[in-house]
């Protein structure tokens, strides 16, 4: 998994991709507001090995993705996403990525607990779920 920023092809038409996430500041995007994050999401990137946020601004902030998409799809500005929330449009061309090379991909999730103690079989059937990569 990995987050992405993607835009329309109608939005570049009037403003050049960015080049580096701190051209950000030079753009619209469009914020997502999420209740456990405390606020508007900070879009994250990677330079050498170093994490580092950037707090973006613009005129729209949704609570939800599928207006963000929306709202990307019709030129409104840079959203930052999933990949795959957005890689149909991605595939059709409706959106282009922009700063693929600072969005790395995320490796997932680790699970830690103590293996010398009996695990309950729900523990066990939770530990086998989350194995599952079907």
């Amino acid at each position: 998994m990995r987050m992405v920023a993607v835009g329309s092809p109608a939005y570049f038409a009037k403003r050049p991709p960015p080049r580096t996430p701190r051209d950000l500041s030079d753009h619209e995007c469009i914020n997502i507001r999420l209740q456990t994050y405390g606020g508007l999401y900070a879009w994250e990137f990677v330079e050498k090995g170093r994490e580092f946020t950037v707090r973006v601004s613009g005129r729209l902030i949704f609570n939800s993705v599928i207006p963000l998409i929306q709202a990307a799809l019709d030129g409104f500005g840079i959203a930052y996403l999933l990949e795959a929330q957005v890689k149909p449009h991605l595939e059709s061309g409706a959106l282009q990525l922009v700063l693929g090379e600072w969005s790395p991909p995320f490796e997932g999730y680790y699970l830690y607990y103590p293996s010398r103690r009996q695990p309950t079989s729900a523990f066990s059937a939770v530990v086998e779920a989350l194995r599952y990569r079907g």
